[in-house]
């Protein structure tokens, strides 16, 4: 660490001169006092990666700054998350079956041959009726996802997996295919909410499964997509570089035009993780080119989030906060936020948080305090343990301000909404 402060204090020190910007220029740049500023310099206080984004931005540093101090992934999930050994052992209700069920149930439904004395030969009136009725069912499952904390969805979407795993194999081949693609989507979306609920390892084997049940039926874009769910998981985790792979993994001009534009946002989430603001740009620019050509299919339900009218603007915003530029975040979440439904409580926590904390690293406290106030009641209802990581980001650079009168009021709030008694069941 005492060498780390060193090496960052002596970059900034030199990034600052040749900026020609005194220590009281970049203070009121970055809004962090000037003997903060002079502490770090000097290498007696250790950098947090908020400042350093905000100096490299501030400095025009092209990510010199941000390198230094890139937070360290976190241990491997396989290690890191006390919930694997459990994962192994539980009902499947809670965790996804072993890969040999996966391909016996998927070979069943695809050649028709189904479970023994039942061997459907044509579809029905009602195979059709089971299929719209259970994507019917996963729209509400997703409605539900917004508004209940994860570990209340997560046992309902094993159950509905198993469930449509067993139906597939009694239904005809078409309707087969159809209902195990369907129950990859389950599997995908339980990745999610493990996630949410802080369980890596359990959303990594979701995420797996769903890719097994895809490659069963033939389904490359959901199997490609998965890349990008663990893309995000990387994100989460301060690994730059190992999200910019996953995304960079999802390459084939086969693939729906969403998968690929999914992929090169995430991609531009590394790169705003690494300091690399022209590779962002880029890849925000292509993932608006990729969106745009984007045809829905109706026959499966849409990949990614549903409840933003223009995911890259958005995650446009998220990156130029990574970036160290909140000025520019706060502007595009001011805007984008007033899109998003009332009903999709979990996706305005998510961004409501990140839309605060660039107002407060902008300086603009008391509206962060504001904005704060009123997306807790949200974000304690949906449980999230990604959201949570950003609210304690938003705890610490409130934390700057102790005297200000809005921080007061706010700390005991925010402090609840951080304690374990607050975290996702």
């Amino acid at each position: 660490m005492l060498e780390q402060s060193a090496t960052f204090g002596s970059a900034l020190r030199r990034a600052r001169l040749e900026a020609g910007m005194t220590l009281i220029q970049l203070a009121d740049r970055v809004h962090y006092s000037k003997g903060q500023l002079s502490k770090v310099e000097r290498g007696h206080k250790p950098p947090a990666p908020e400042l350093a984004r905000l100096c490299d931005a501030a400095l025009e540093a092209g990510g010199r700054l941000n390198a230094v101090v890139t937070d360290k992934p976190r241990a491997d999930v396989a290690a890191s998350d006390s919930s694997g050994d459990q994962v192994a052992t539980t009902s499947y209700g809670d965790a996804p079956p072993a890969r040999r069920q996966v391909l016996t149930a998927g070979a069943a439904s695809v050649f028709g041959t189904a479970l023994p004395h039942h061997r459907p030969s044509t579809e029905t009136a009602a195979d059709g009726t089971l299929l719209d009725a259970s994507r019917t069912l996963f729209d509400q499952f997703r409605r539900l996802g917004q508004t209940a904390p994860p570990g209340a969805v997560l046992p309902a979407l094993g159950e509905q997996t198993r469930a449509l795993r067993a139906l597939a194999a009694r239904s005809g081949s078409r309707t087969g295919n159809g209902l195990l693609i369907l129950c990859a989507r389950y599997a995908e979306f339980a990745g999610w909410m493990a996630q949410e609920a802080g369980q890596e390892q359990a959303a990594l084997r979701w995420t797996e499964h769903a890719v097994e049940l895809a490659q069963a039926t033939g389904d490359s874009a959901l199997a490609s997509y998965a890349l990008v769910r663990r893309g995000l998981i990387s994100y989460y985790r301060g690994d730059a570089s190992g999200t910019i792979a996953l995304a960079q993994g999802v390459r084939s001009r086969r693939l729906p035009s969403r998968v690929l534009g999914l992929a090169a946002q995430r991609e531009a989430q590394g790169h705003a993780l690494a300091g690399d603001y022209n590779a962002c740009r880029r890849k925000l620019d292509h993932a608006r080119g990729l969106l745009a050509e984007d045809v829905a299919n109706g026959s499966a339900p849409v990949l990614g989030t549903t409840n933003l009218s223009d995911p890259v603007s958005m995650i446009t915003g998220w990156c130029l906060l990574d970036l160290g530029r909140p000025r520019q975040a706060a502007r595009v979440f001011d805007q984008e936020m007033a899109r998003i439904p009332a009903h999709a409580l979990r996706t305005r926590a998510r961004y409501g948080a990140r839309q605060a904390l660039a107002h407060a690293l902008d300086g603009e406290i008391d509206h962060a305090c504001d904005l704060t106030r009123d997306l807790l009641s949200a974000a304690h209802t949906v449980g999230s343990a990604t959201i949570a990581l950003d609210l304690r980001r938003l705890s610490h650079t409130l934390g700057r301000h102790p005297r200000n009168a809005a921080v007061k009021e706010l700390a005991p709030l925010l402090a609840f909404a951080l304690s374990p008694a607050a975290q996702p069941l």
